[in-house]
């Protein structure tokens, strides 16, 4: 028994030293290696985010799933082109105590119990008013509009990881301000207790202090919560789960800082780019499209239809009591339907149609206008940022000097312990307004970037419904685009690889 016993605990060793940190056996976790698990947190880049929420975003994954679904719409509408082959068949068994009860209608003796019949046809429409081309080119505008979403989606979600990655640096930079003036206030106040004990400073010095102190502590707690609060949104936004293992832990850490890059496109440059390659612009013109097309699929209800079938039956015997009697034949037909009078059904069809047709034009109207707008608000919203963050450049340092002064005023018993606190208060004050001013810049920027779409550019050969076939055959007079930060596969779906995140590609093409 003992030696079973040792033999256990030899194993127990080995494979603690064998297995990973990670790689824990139920019932034998130690504090090292809970600690060491815990420890692993996530870092992530800008890059990274964003190459992160391309792939598990909830918002992106939606618009790929509706791309898909707009797949299927497509083949279902393009399948009434097609002929269509059915198979049908049917059993009938007839209790033989019903004497001369007839089994079919059309008519047989009672003495055969069971009939069958098997019946093969294909059904081909001839003419339908234009309804089935109409509808197939509805379906492919709206696939086309369900790719502009999902690349509509995909800028969306990149503006918004940026911001969300921003605001965790800024906060994080702002903790470490409000731990420096914590860290201050603190030998400030061990400073003037110093000289209380000395007798050379009154005990008011000492309170005021202490005041300073105690009142640094909530806007620290303060900071440290915003921190935190905007690590789990960006986590939320990228697609991280949960991990119970962590604890109170954060559950990823940013790397990077807070810098300005200045950076200027003319207005009305940004305005024309936007215009170009907003795939919000393209999916409301794909939805003119849709919509022009439903209005010949309602007024082909003016027009008749008609199909053509061919088949082959095989019946059993209605005489005979062999199975394998079968009787078998072709059979060709026709059908046609024409609503001469349906009391303005028709008509209303139409005049719906119609007025969903205006409504797509008054949309896309708007959306030019919208993405003016949008355009004019971002590009305020750099120059102000930009400004703001060349007015708090030299603040900060002044203030810092400001505070040294007031130190060495106080030392030699000159100024007075107010003037330290007023000036340690401007220094916090002055750098937080630089780190807000530098988050403000770049977020106005990730904004930019994609209400212009210049942060993501797409192979233009599919961009414009219309123009497909233009594209291929047509010169470009405009040199080749840079290579672009991100690229999407249309064909596979899959999410564009991310080369950087800040490079912006300025060049255009000559295709809309």
């Amino acid at each position: 028994m003992r030696k079973v016993f040792c033999f256990i605990s030899t194993l127990i060793v080995i494979l603690t030293f064998l297995l990973p940190p990670q790689v824990l056996i139920a019932g034998t976790e130690t504090m090292v290696e809970t600690r060491t698990y815990r420890s692993a947190i996530p870092r992530f880049t800008l890059s990274q985010a964003v190459l992160t929420a391309l792939q598990r975003n909830a918002d992106i994954q939606k618009a790929r799933q509706e791309i898909e679904r707009a797949k299927g719409l497509h083949i279902q509408v393009r399948a009434e082109i097609f002929p269509r082959v059915d198979l049908s068949t049917q059993v009938q068994n007839t209790d033989p105590h019903l004497g001369s009860v007839s089994t079919s209608s059309g008519g047989g003796l009672s003495g055969v119990p069971t009939q069958y019949s098997l019946s093969l046809q294909a059904t081909q429409v001839l003419f339908a008013g234009g309804r089935i081309i109409s509808s197939i080119r509805s379906a492919q505008f709206q696939r086309d509009s369900s790719y502009y979403a999902f690349r509509n989606a995909i800028d969306t979600v990149i503006a918004t990881v940026k911001q969300q990655f921003y605001q965790i640096l800024l906060n994080r930079a702002l903790v470490g301000v409000q731990e420096d003036s914590v860290t201050l206030l603190k030998s400030q106040l061990q400073d003037q207790q110093n000289r209380f004990e000395a007798g050379t400073v009154p005990r008011f010095n000492v309170l005021q202090a202490q005041v300073a102190l105690s009142n640094q502590y909530p806007v620290l707690i303060t900071a440290q919560n915003n921190y935190r609060i905007a690590q789990l949104q960006l986590a939320k936004t990228i697609g991280l789960d949960f991990d119970p293992a962590r604890g109170n832990g954060p559950p990823l850490e940013a790397v990077g800082e807070l810098q300005y890059q200045p950076r200027s496109i003319p207005l009305t440059q940004a305005i024309e780019l936007a215009k170009e390659r907003r795939p919000f612009l393209k999916q409301q013109k794909a939805n003119v499209l849709s919509n022009a097309a439903q209005v010949n699929v309602a007024r082909a209800g003016y027009f008749p239809t008609f199909s053509v079938t061919a088949g082959e039956d095989f019946r059993s015997s209605p005489i005979s009591e062999n199975i394998e009697a079968v009787r078998s034949g072709y059979v060709f037909g026709g059908m046609g339907s024409w609503a001469i009078w349906d009391w303005g059904a028709t008509y209303g069809q139409v005049k719906q149609a119609r007025a969903l047709l205006e409504q797509a034009k008054i949309t896309l109207d708007d959306a030019n206008r919208q993405v003016e707008l949008e355009v004019q608000q971002a590009d305020s919203n750099v120059k102000q940022s930009a400004e703001l963050v060349k007015a708090t450049e030299e603040s900060v340092g002044q203030a810092q000097e400001a505070l040294r002064l007031a130190s060495a005023r106080l030392s030699a018993g000159a100024g007075t312990q107010l003037e330290v606190l007023n000036s340690r208060v401007e220094v916090t004050q002055s750098q937080s307004n630089r780190l807000q001013a530098l988050y403000n810049y770049n977020t106005a920027l990730a904004e930019f970037d994609r209400v212009t779409a210049i942060e993501v550019v797409y192979s233009n050969e599919l961009d414009e419904p219309l123009t497909r076939n233009k594209l291929k055959t047509e010169a470009r007079p405009t040199p080749a685009p840079k290579p672009s930060p991100l690229e999407l596969n249309r064909a596979g779906n899959r999410p564009p690889v991310q080369r950087t995140t800040t490079r912006t590609t300025r060049t255009t093409t000559g295709s809309k």
